[in-house]
């Protein structure tokens, strides 16, 4: 059985480690960045792929797995880190700062299970239970100690066999292994692998992995992550955090048209003409904002004019060093950007465009700072440790992960289940159109009950206008 924390264990078809190829990686160490510390203590990423199968379990076991299992070895050679342990000193011993390391063996866990939910309702974008797809994700294996040094498995994978109907693959990763970037390159040579059965492509295309540790700052930087009480905590009783049943809470998915958008900015600058240009991803970010803000208000009520709320979301970074670093650069590398707020400027009859404005000036500040690498780092860090009602983003609409086809098709829907966690929404290029957004969100049912009124209400005034 996979033991998770959703509905129930599911029956375990196979449950494996993969490796590399025998004597393709042996020995290798990937020293963690500033941009990779400042996630150590931050909860897993999970990550939910649906893809229609119409076909008995025989054909899933005699040619789904092989292949999975196949490509996923030879992939692995060339993304070592994911089959390594995340290597932590303790703070007894602290000789170094925590590292990525693969030794010769090092392996994946991938599990193959089979559900009997309904396949088609968890598709679906409307509201859905939210402990239904927990058992669809897989958890980290468990830290253990070995000469002194704890190690942390950073990956793992199971994929869900549903009789006759789809296949989900759900992927795992702490958050100091890699950045949204890294984890869709993975994939994508993943997908290569497995429906060529060969990583000549791959290898032709010149998307191999960036390893150099080539981003350079003041090394007090690292201390100041490391010195965190959290961080010096971490030692082999250490447990990545898990999903925990939810009471009541519900997953939606909002879609938002090329054309809507295109509408939506129309009207923005007749009631902003000042306005600088926005583009889709911070007027999809500005308005679910609002409506979210009003939607809390609305089902708690106010808490005061002081009330303040905040949004945060991550910019690449690569190109945006200098020196700039490769688009293939491994592991994390974003930058923080924020805005924040007293609640009543969002919630209010303006507090769409007020959002709007917000997340705008908030992304710009945020990619086009001239203080430098230590200075934004330095503003970060204090951010972050501001306790304030916070709405993240997960997910970016450049990264298409509807292009995550092992073979047998598209996927039919993407699920960010880590949502589950915190007051976060994701944000990707929809199935139907890259030029799309997809929204998903993950709510107490009476918020969402009043997130899909005023966000409907909110976009249909909205197009109602004539320009």
């Amino acid at each position: 059985m996979v033991t998770t924390a959703g509905d129930g264990p599911l029956p375990v078809l196979e449950k494996c480690h993969i490796s590399a190829p025998p004597n393709t990686v042996g020995e290798r160490t990937l020293p963690l960045t500033l941009f990779d510390l400042v996630w150590l203590i931050f909860h897993p990423i999970h990550q939910l792929f649906f893809y229609d199968f119409p076909y008995p379990k025989s054909h899933f076991i005699d040619t789904i797995i092989p292949k999975l299992k196949h490509s996923l070895s030879v992939t692995l050679q060339h993304f070592f880190p994911f089959a390594g342990n995340l290597i932590v000193f303790p703070s007894a011993n602290h000789s170094g700062k925590p590292e990525i390391r693969h030794v010769e063996g090092d392996s994946v866990a991938l599990t193959f299970a089979e559900s009997d939910l309904d396949f088609n309702y968890l598709k679906q974008n409307h509201p859905r239970d939210c402990n239904k797809f927990h058992a669809l994700v897989p958890l980290l294996e468990t830290p253990f100690k070995v000469s002194g040094l704890v190690k942390i498995p950073v990956f793992s994978i199971q994929v869900t066999f549903f009789p006759n109907s789809g296949i989900t693959i759900g992927l795992t990763n702490h958050h100091s292994l890699c950045d949204a970037r890294t984890r869709y390159d993975f994939l994508m040579a993943w997908t290569s692998i497995a429906k060529h059965g060969t990583d000549e492509l791959f290898l032709a295309s010149g998307s191999l992995p960036f390893y150099d540790r080539v981003i350079e700052y003041p090394s007090y930087l690292d201390n100041l992550i490391l010195d965190l009480p959290p961080v010096q905590a971490i030692n082999e009783s250490y447990r990545a955090q898990q999903l925990d049943p939810q009471t009541d809470k519900v997953r939606f998915t909002l879609v938002l048209t090329r054309s809507q958008i295109n509408k939506i900015k129309k009207w923005l600058l007749v009631q902003l003409p000042t306005l600088e240009y926005v583009s889709s991803f911070v007027v999809a970010c500005g308005y679910v904002w609002s409506c979210l803000a009003k939607s809390r208000v609305q089902v708690e009520g106010a808490k005061g004019e002081y009330e303040v709320d905040r949004f945060s979301c991550v910019a690449d970074w690569r190109t945006r060093l200098n020196p700039p670093v490769p688009q293939t650069y491994f592991g994390n590398c974003t930058g923080l950007c924020m805005a924040t707020t007293k609640t009543t400027l969002i919630t209010g009859s303006k507090g769409f465009q007020t959002a709007v404005e917000l997340v705008g000036t908030g992304i710009r500040e945020g990619v086009n700072s001239k203080q430098g690498l230590a200075e934004d780092a330095k503003s970060w860090l204090e951010k972050i440790l501001i306790q304030a009602p916070t709405i993240g983003v997960a997910g970016t609409p450049k990264l298409n992960v509807y292009d995550i086809d092992f073979g047998w098709g598209k996927p039919e829907k993407y699920e960010t289940i880590s949502l589950d966690y915190a007051d976060a929404i994701s944000v990707n290029a929809s199935k139907e159109s890259s030029d799309d957004l997809e929204i998903g969100l993950c709510l107490p049912a009476e918020q969402m009950d009043a997130f899909i009124t005023i966000s409907t209400n909110e976009l249909e005034s909205i197009l109602s206008h004539h320009f």
